[in-house]
């Protein structure tokens, strides 16, 4: 448990350094030597612990020796890029399909730019911002399921 000092705002000193604007850190916890020598160390400890706890538990698996002679039916890349190699397998012009996978970026640099001049932090809000989100996120799921079917199945999910 934390000692709390609360500030003498009789003092001159504190009034001058307020008046100011500075002085808004006087009262409070230090960092040194209380952050620094005895929090850190602890979640630096824990941090460790966990993942010692993890890599022992769960070791990672070789799996079985690498065939170049033998290729797989369906190579799918890793789950995060999913929705990238859905597009660019769905696609008939491959051009297009670079040009849509380098969409994906680009529409991720455009995320502050979106409404940035409502100054509400509130989702509901946030109308266009929000809408946008939605809709990317339902589509990218949308891609990542249907990259796992065969490409007949892909765009319905294999449910029609």
């Amino acid at each position: 448990m934390a000692t709390e000092i609360k500030p003498d705002l009789s003092d001159p000193k504190l009034r001058a350094k307020l008046a100011q604007g500075m002085g808004h850190n006087y009262y409070g916890e230090p960092a040194w030597p209380n952050d620094l020598l005895y929090v850190f160390p602890v979640v630096m400890l824990g941090t460790l612990t966990c993942i010692v706890a993890l890599a022992v538990l769960d070791p990672a698996i070789v799996g079985e020796p690498a065939d170049p002679f033998a290729t797989p039916l369906e190579i799918l890349p890793e789950w995060y890029f999913y929705p990238v190699f859905q597009i660019l397998r769905t696609v008939p012009n491959k051009l297009l399909g670079v040009v849509l996978m380098s969409s994906v970026p680009l529409g991720l640099m455009l995320i502050p730019f979106i409404e940035n001049v409502n100054k509400f932090q509130n989702p509901f809000r946030r109308p266009v911002a929000t809408t946008v989100f939605l809709i990317g996120t339902l589509v990218t799921l949308w891609l990542g399921i249907g990259a796992a079917f065969p490409i007949d199945e892909s765009f319905t999910l294999g449910l029609f």
